[in-house]
């Protein structure tokens, strides 16, 4: 995450608004759905005005773009993840513990619904939310997957094919239940969603079908 230095208080406060408007985003879209939310009402409720808004961002669409990151804790700038360096198993396996924990927070779950409601008229949304969240996790894993062992890594024709089926199997089951309406589930659950979804994908990868 950008820090910014103590001797540059203009630098700070210009960062404190940023993180202002995008927890007023947040509450907005959560309760108003993106449609409903006004980038005035948005401003007013993070104590700025709306040229302020748009300093910080080109339009509705790049706020939520923004809000979406916050919320999933996507930081491009940062090293590489602890689990990049772990041999495959347990590299998979914490990759997609840290994804589930993710996408299954409240805040996650609510975006991610204002995301599916809103996408049919602002088709763009969902190709933003696609592009920037969903195909942040699977670049990662795919470059991840590229510094797998020689012996394993050249049964794999595509490494991003493999991230997909990686994430296709995390997700499986768990998360649809989730979105409609079952409980969170607790860690060692999705430990063990992880370890599933990271052995099946290594034995697909032995078996040379990814």
């Amino acid at each position: 995450m950008r820090t910014w230095a103590a001797d540059d208080p203009k630098a700070g406060l210009m960062a404190r608004k940023r993180e202002a408007l995008v927890g007023a985003a947040l509450q907005a879209f959560l309760d108003e759905g993106y449609a409903g939310s006004s980038v005035n009402r948005i401003a007013a409720s993070a104590g700025v005005s709306i040229k302020t808004l748009y300093r910080h961002f080109d339009d509705k669409d790049d706020l939520f773009i923004a809000v979406i990151q916050s919320a999933c804790t996507l930081d491009t700038d940062t090293t590489d993840p602890p689990w990049f360096d772990a041999p495959p198993l347990a590299g998979l396996t914490g990759a997609g513990a840290e994804h589930l924990r993710r996408v299954l927070s409240d805040e996650q779950l609510g975006l991610y619904r204002v995301v599916v409601r809103e996408s049919q008229r602002f088709p763009e949304l969902g190709q933003r939310y696609q592009q920037k969240v969903v195909g942040h996790d699977i670049e990662l894993v795919a470059r991840y997957v590229a510094r797998w062992p020689a012996d394993l890594r050249e049964k794999i024709n595509d490494p991003v094919h493999a991230a997909r089926r990686f994430g296709a199997l995390l997700r499986a089951g768990l998360f649809e239940k989730v979105l409609l309406g079952g409980a969170i589930p607790g860690a060692d659950e999705i430990d063990g969603q992880a370890l599933r979804a990271a052995t099946d994908v290594l034995a697909l990868a032995e078996a040379g079908r990814l």
